[in-house]
């Protein structure tokens, strides 16, 4: 097992912190006190995509730290089967709590997902680069996508039309295979110090699946909370 860095870390804590503000606003929204639209407003939709690029490129960099020497199995199987339970709460809750828009393939069950595909990967990081440019590129030229994916799966799963979360494979594995290569050559390391900012992120990285997980629970009560004080 590899040493952790303060960069990866950092650069996890510092997207967490991202999206923690991107829901906060979503909840204000949801909850009538800004009028924003938050899933069609292209300034939304590109902190959304930056927020993505932040998390799953650390995914490739992990990836390629945890399993520089060799790929432990257990590790593996250890952290899939915490993304893949989180995977499940979410599914549940979500189908329970919002039925018509749950979510069937959000950001952590992608990362679970990519974090399997990704270790065929980590001992081909010049291949992974070519790779992950070339999907940006080709999906943005509309060769390639997962549209089928959902045609094919929608009426036997009963897939919702819309959903709150949605990560597709492609074009995303695209940044967890650059990540690859990033991790591969070392370019994560700027020779961060540790610093009280650094701390806080470095913290918030290293817990980034809990505070996912409880960040809008928590949000969502307090504005309920508020909601029922007002009346």
């Amino acid at each position: 097992m590899s040493k952790r860095y303060l960069e990866v870390d950092a650069i996890r804590g510092f997207a967490l912190l991202l999206m923690v503000a991107f829901h906060f606003c979503y909840d204000l929204n949801h909850f009538g006190y800004i009028d924003i639209d938050i899933r069609h407003g292209l300034d939304w939709r590109y902190f959304r995509y930056v927020i993505l690029t932040f998390f799953l490129v650390t995914v490739g960099i992990s990836l390629v730290l945890a399993n520089q020497n060799k790929i432990y199995i257990k590790h593996v199987l250890l952290r899939a089967s915490k993304l893949l339970g989180a995977s499940v709460l979410i599914t549940l809750t979500t189908l329970f709590t919002n039925p018509n828009m749950w979510i069937y393939f959000g950001v952590i069950h992608f990362i679970l997902v990519a974090s399997l595909v990704g270790l065929l990967f980590i001992r081909l990081p010049k291949l992974s680069l070519l790779l992950g440019l070339s999907i940006i590129v080709l999906y943005n030229l509309d060769f390639i996508h997962m549209h089928w994916l959902y045609t094919l799966l929608q009426s036997p799963l009963h897939l919702p039309r819309h959903t709150e979360d949605l990560v597709q494979f492609i074009p995303w594995f695209a940044a967890v295979l650059i990540g690859i290569y990033i991790g591969t050559n070392h370019l994560y390391d700027w020779g961060l110090q540790a610093s009280r900012g650094v701390n806080v992120l470095v913290f918030l990285g290293r817990h980034a699946l809990v505070i996912y997980l409880v960040h809008q629970p928590i949000l969502f009560g307090i504005f309920e909370a508020i909601k029922w004080a007002r009346f």
